[in-house]
């Protein structure tokens, strides 16, 4: 694969993960709880560190959310990001409370002396601010003159934030404009890099469950990575928080910018199949779903595509009627029965777990 060659942006910091400027893209969620229950809140951000998310947002809709955002930090790894809308006290109260960046759009929390307290609050702690433009909550007179909520009116819109900002010498600042439409979203993060070299939170918006959300996003941030575009992502989808993060690894891995997990290959099957993939692709995914470490898996069912496969993964199995041949770094080392074909390449596996090196 060719390598992509990445639009430098400036580099800012979300706590102590580095955004822009050729750094590794960043994988982003948002907590699906109640801010305020902070167990569940807790547990939730636990099992997105698990999963490898790297930057949590969390919505903070008043004070009381506000004040426990610092309770919640102690107790996670990970940097959290406070999601808050026309509020600047909540924004103050956040950065109290330790908050590792701010998603906040400076020109709907009211007159300018408040955007300057969130500001210099922010400049104190070295806390970066997200400006994040969305195609259903655009100002009016932008839609007027635009006629409707095109990439030009959310970059525009953008524009106007950063201007507040920019104004008092405020510049650690990442930017995401994103919209239901996908075509609508390339558009406006592509006019937006052509213009700025502020780092990019990349995402479509309210891409709904899975698959719909899951094609939605791949399509949508696929073609931006592809093109150079994007600093951190999230894949928006009706559906547990894990499944984004997921799914943001898997656009990641086929777009070659980062490699983490099991990557399984499998056949569709077809009338020359003669054994049950499914259930074997299923026992594979569930037995190394842990796996963090890059790694190339192929389970394949036949005679025509299984062997080639199989030998290019790094470890693999072809079946054939009642038995299969098992591959290690593309050499056969073993033929075994078709019921002991996954617990053979299993094995095989967790024999080399512990010359694994870190994603």
């Amino acid at each position: 694969m060719n390598k992509i060659q990445r639009k430098k942006t400036r580099r800012i910091y979300i706590g102590k993960v580095p955004i822009g400027q050729g750094a590794p893209i960043a994988v982003q969620s948002m907590t699906k709880t109640d801010t305020r229950n902070i167990k569940a809140t807790v547990r939730q951000i636990k099992q997105l560190e698990q999963a490898g998310c790297e930057i949590v947002r969390l919505a903070v809709p008043d004070m009381n959310a506000a004040k426990i955002l610092g309770e919640i930090k102690k107790r996670i790894k990970i940097p959290i990001v406070a999601d808050i809308h026309f509020n600047y006290r909540l924004a103050i109260e956040a950065i109290r409370q330790g908050v590792d960046g701010l998603r906040i759009n400076p020109g709907n929390i009211g007159d300018n002396w408040k955007v300057k307290e969130v500001v210099s609050a922010a400049k104190d702690k070295k806390i970066p601010i997200r400006i994040g433009v969305n195609s259903g909550s655009l100002p009016k007179d932008l839609i007027d003159k635009y006629g409707h909520p095109s990439a030009e009116a959310m970059v525009e819109a953008a524009e106007r934030h950063i201007e507040i900002l920019e104004k008092q010498d405020f510049h650690d600042i990442k930017v995401s404009l994103k919209a239901s439409d996908v075509l609508k979203t390339v558009e406006a993060y592509r006019l937006f890099s052509s213009k700025y070299d502020y780092p990019l939170h990349v995402g479509i918006t309210e891409t709904g469950p899975v698959p719909e959300g899951v094609v939605k996003s791949s399509i949508g941030i696929g073609l931006l990575l592809l093109e150079g575009i994007g600093d951190t992502i999230r894949v928006s989808l009706t559906d547990s928080p894990i499944t984004e993060v997921r799914v943001a690894y898997e656009i990641l891995r086929v777009t070659g910018l980062r490699q983490a997990g099991i990557e399984i290959i499998s056949c569709p099957t077809c009338g020359r199949c003669e054994i049950d993939i499914k259930r074997m692709v299923k026992r594979v995914k569930k037995a190394l779903k842990d796996i963090k470490e890059p790694l190339k898996i192929a389970v394949m069912g036949c005679s025509v595509n299984g062997p080639g496969e199989a030998k290019e993964a790094d470890f693999g199995i072809a079946g054939g009627k009642k038995q299969g041949i098992v591959f290690v770094k593309g050499k056969i080392v073993k033929t075994v029965k078709e019921e002991e074909l996954i617990e053979t390449l299993l094995n095989y596996i967790n024999s080399y777990k512990s010359s694994f090196t870190n994603f």
